[in-house]
């Protein structure tokens, strides 16, 4: 038989009130105080709370105090990674970013599904869908991006967006619901 956090990290049905999982969202609370409330001059302290909540990142990241998130361990980040103020990333189900992403304040990463159906959601019930963001994506101010979204590289996403669906690579894409607005043409060099 499954536990919850095994259901959980299976993106099925849990109870995310489950012992286990209630102190696992202690602990990063905890971290996540140390971190928010550390001083910005104090890098090391700072990098030691950052991979102590998320093992799974890059050499190279910045997080802007605040920042927020359920468990930590569930976010991979690739190198050169920078989170802006006020972020909060909801990482029941795993959250992966590439590389050299730049995410604006205020982002909002929502994993976390609730049951449409009455019953089951009033159990507290719960289940996620992952999220991944490609290499060299910018995420503008104010962003939501909701469960299962893959966002492709080199993507910009618009402040102020609600992305429900997936975006593919090398676009400008924005709104509520996020569209694609236009390609974004990369120039390479000419090798002569």
């Amino acid at each position: 038989m499954k536990t919850e956090k095994q259901k959980m990290l299976a993106c099925e049905l849990f109870n995310a009130f489950e012992e286990e999982l209630a102190n696992e969202r202690l602990y990063a609370k905890k971290i996540l105080q140390e971190l928010n409330d550390s001083s910005v001059n104090d890098e090391n302290t700072r990098r030691q709370k950052i991979q102590s909540l998320i093992p799974n990142c890059g050499p190279n990241i910045w997080i802007q105090s605040p920042f927020y998130c359920d468990y930590g361990y569930n976010i991979e980040l690739g190198d050169n990674v920078f989170f802006n103020f006020n972020c909060t990333v909801l990482d029941i189900a795993k959250v992966k970013i590439g590389d050299r992403v730049l995410i604006g304040p205020n982002t909002q990463i929502y994993t976390v599904m609730h049951p449409i159906n009455h019953i089951e959601r009033s159990s507290g019930l719960e289940y996620g869908k992952p999220i991944i963001i490609g290499d060299d994506v910018w995420i503008g101010g104010g962003v939501i991006i909701c469960p299962g979204v893959k966002i492709g590289d080199r993507t910009v996403i618009g402040a102020g967006s609600v992305v429900t669906k997936d975006m593919p690579s090398d676009v400008v894409a924005a709104g509520n619901p996020c569209r694609v607005i236009r390609d974004i043409k990369i120039n390479t060099p000419n090798p002569d």
